[in-house]
């Protein structure tokens, strides 16, 4: 991650010490769902290696040695970020319908608390 990552990043990340203080569950929740989903946004699968590289004998299609880990990850715009998020609270709110419409109006209820958590960040 370069200096220019995504205020609405650091944003998140300065508010879930807070979310864990203060013992609010659905905004912690929310707050590292949101984290880890801007993550694996960021991540690359690496390029299949070349036919001279070991590959390990206890884990299929690995490969082993210095610096096979190293992969370069992607940058996100503000934009895109901003998009994961948005599709957190949206994927949210989709959810707590389902629930609701089935009665169960407590997981329901959770969900939109945490939808309404994440469109603190959206606005």
């Amino acid at each position: 991650m370069s200096e220019t990552s995504a205020p609405i990043r650091q944003a998140l990340r300065d508010a879930l010490p807070g979310a864990m203080k203060a013992r609010d569950t659905p905004a912690r929740n929310a707050i590292r769902s949101a984290l880890a989903a801007i993550e694996n946004a960021e991540a690359v699968v690496p390029e299949a290696t070349s036919g001279t590289s070991m590959t390990s004998e206890h884990v299929a299609g690995t490969a082993v040695g210095v610096g096979v880990a190293e992969a370069d990850r992607r940058e996100l715009d503000e934009d895109h970020t901003l998009e994961i998020v948005s599709a957190e609270r949206d994927e949210r709110l989709a959810a707590a319908a389902d629930y609701r419409a089935r009665g169960e109006e407590q997981r329901a209820a959770e969900l939109e608390a945490e939808a309404a958590a994440l469109d603190a960040f959206l606005c």
